[in-house]
């Protein structure tokens, strides 16, 4: 089906690429990380583009899932957010995980790695590296490469979950050179769509982005900071913790300068 902005089609041999490739590092890992293994790994920011309107997308959904749950990058602590994004809602099946902020971050990206136009899946590292989101082997070259980059101090304190409201602060390098950026994300469990590309398909997705916003870069001097729900608060969305991740990001370059997160129980 045509698409208001181009897209990457997965074919099959794509597809066994990635099982190749990614498959065998899962099932080396066994369990997730302990605490202490985690806390020697370099934090990376993994961002997807995606939609429910996709035919393309589950693999790539797929694929950040297990990342996300097995973490099987040595070095690596990947901190992962599903960005939905709207130009796909125009196409059969409007997906209700869809935000125009994510639209425009993702043009934003479109503008600094100089691409032609946006397209589904596409996977963004630290904000350095952009590939087809279904990309296994690639994905795997970035992180490596994220992991040889060590990261700014950044740590969440006294987060909590107040009447659809995070409340937290951020403690690390306060620069005028950066700014800060936190979003709330969800895991969706079982979700039909019934109409479009993806028609009688029951979809799952990890860290779905429900609200993001942006501070000035000194507010990563422990300051109070507060951020709305939205859609979390007002549909009540899940029933799971919501995930606060935060990072800091050079003005100039977009590169993640750290980033950290953490599980927020309702």
């Amino acid at each position: 089906m045509a698409s208001p902005r181009a897209t990457h089609r997965l074919r099959p041999a794509a597809i066994a690429l990635a099982a190749l490739v990614f498959g065998p590092v899962l099932k080396l890992s066994g369990q997730p990380p302990s605490p202490a293994q985690a806390s020697q790994r370099v934090p990376v920011l993994i961002e997807l583009f995606t939609s429910e309107g996709c035919s393309d997308c589950p693999p790539a959904d797929r694929l950040l899932g297990e990342l996300d749950a097995r973490q099987p990058v040595s070095g690596v602590q990947a901190i992962v957010l599903s960005e939905h994004v709207t130009y796909w809602d125009s196409q059969g099946w409007h997906d209700p995980f869809s935000l125009d902020a994510m639209t425009d971050r993702q043009e934003q990206y479109v503008r600094r790695f100089g691409l032609n136009s946006s397209f589904t899946p596409q996977m963004v590292v630290d904000g350095t590296t952009q590939f087809v989101g279904g990309d296994a082997k690639a994905l795997v070259a970035a992180l490596n490469k994220a992991s040889e980059t060590s990261k700014q101090p950044l740590q969440i304190e006294g987060a909590r979950w107040d009447h659809g409201t995070a409340e937290f602060s951020v403690h690390g390098t306060a620069s005028k050179d950066a700014r800060i950026f936190a979003a709330l994300a969800i895991d969706v469990t079982h979700h039909e769509v019934s109409s479009g590309e993806n028609k009688g398909r029951t979809l799952n997705h990890t860290a779905v982005v429900r609200v993001m916003k942006d501070y000035p870069g000194d507010a990563a001097d422990g300051r109070s900071l507060k951020l709305a729900g939205g859609a979390l608060a007002e549909k009540n969305e899940a029933n799971g913790p919501v995930r606060l991740v935060v990072f800091q990001v050079d003005r100039k370059s977009a590169h993640v300068l750290g980033v950290a997160e953490q599980n927020l129980p309702r």
